[in-house]
């Protein structure tokens, strides 16, 4: 990647860590990582060959503080966001599975690149807020939209206003308190449980994780009856093709994890 700006390791088949490398900035979202950022989801998603990605940030401070605001002082085009594609919509289009590990400070576009993820754990040192307001700026990757109606699922409308409007950190136990994150870890624990998390998914089978994921996101933009009635659609053309001899050989799999 341009600059080392994103480092890629492939530890495992199917699996993919990817960390943002810019400790000495935070891991500020430059253009540069914002672009390799962007690249790599959507190449991803072409390729196939990936079905597990976990998303870190190098260093101790920081997972990311957001847009790179030394760089933006000097050049504002990147705040038209209509015209350039972005990180985070490039998740959003990845039919795979995103674990964030969030090693620090997860701040505005970094929050942004954090809620894009599809299970976040954290380690004790994170730290979460949108300062948009705090800035001057207005959010253009989704956070608006995504903190009051998404998150108020779990946090509630009134605790997403009190974030985006005060521009306040949460730490990671009231972030896990609060339903963002579903595990608070030691930071030498946080990379290990991400691991368990990524091949557990990776055990399970791949083309019913990409279905299953695009029926809980899909949910997610539906009302609850609308979000039933496409489960129960799409369940159904998806159910018949599993014959009864997999489903045996399924079940005995899963008691037998279950005693381990």
């Amino acid at each position: 990647m341009s600059e080392d700006v994103l480092l890629i390791e492939r530890p495992a088949p199917g699996l993919l860590i990817a960390t943002l490398n810019r400790p000495k900035s935070l891991n500020a979202l430059s253009v540069a990582l914002r672009d390799a950022l962007t690249r790599l989801f959507r190449g991803l998603e072409r390729d196939g060959d990936v079905r597990v990605v976990i998303l870190t940030g190098a260093g101790e401070r920081a997972f990311s503080a957001g847009l790179d605001l030394p760089e933006l002082s000097q050049d504002t085009s990147m705040l038209d966001f209509a015209k350039t594609d972005d990180p985070v919509s490039a998740m959003r289009d990845y039919s795979g599975v995103v674990i964030g590990a969030i090693n620090g400070v997860a701040i505005t576009g970094g929050f942004e690149l954090a809620l894009a993820c599809d299970i976040l754990i954290a380690s004790e040192t994170a730290r979460f807020a949108d300062t948009h307001s705090r800035v001057g700026l207005l959010p253009g990757w989704g956070l608006s939209q995504i903190l009051p109606q998404v998150l108020p699922r779990t946090i509630g409308a009134f605790r997403a206003k009190q974030l985006s409007l005060t521009g306040d950190f949460i730490g990671a136990d009231k972030a896990a308190a609060w339903g963002i994150v579903s595990a608070v870890l030691p930071a030498a624990d946080l990379m290990t449980e991400a691991r368990r998390i990524a091949e557990a998914i990776l055990a399970a089978d791949a083309a019913t994780i990409r279905n299953l994921k695009m029926m809980i996101d899909h949910g997610l933009d539906s009302t609850l009856a609308e979000g039933t009635e496409f489960e129960k659609s799409h369940s159904n053309a998806w159910n018949v093709r599993v014959g009864a001899e997999a489903i045996a050989k399924a079940t005995a799999a899963i008691l037998q994890r279950g005693k381990s």
